[in-house]
């Protein structure tokens, strides 16, 4: 599958995670070669840190660790989707997802 994969001229491609229990999207983060092998083998989503540079582990500081259960990659092979199980809330404020504010068209016009 990696073969396959068109990772960005930094070796990054952009991976949104899935609960596969409701469809929520939880959150989307980078991967790159490494971080899509040790998500594949351990069964737990890894990332890469484009701030740290470095790569990082998803619960690592929290225990809320993402269980994989399957990744899927687009028509264009530029995205991934990655299905899991969250052991717990997944944003870093607390929240299930990274996804819990919505974009009204009064924040347009501001």
């Amino acid at each position: 599958m990696i073969k396959n994969i068109n990772f960005d001229e930094k070796g990054l491609i952009p991976a949104v995670v899935q609960d596969v229990n409701n469809g929520d999207v939880l959150m989307m983060g980078f991967m790159n070669e490494e971080s899509l092998r040790r998500t594949m083998k351990s069964k737990e989503v890894w990332f890469y840190s484009r701030s740290r540079q470095e790569l990082w582990h998803k619960g690592e500081t929290s225990g809320n660790v993402i269980k994989l259960k399957g990744i899927k990659y687009n028509c264009e092979n530029n995205s991934l989707l990655v299905s899991g199980i969250p052991t717990g809330p997944v944003c870093h404020t607390g929240n299930q997802t990274c996804y819990y504010r919505d974009l009204t068209e009064k924040d347009l016009e501001e």
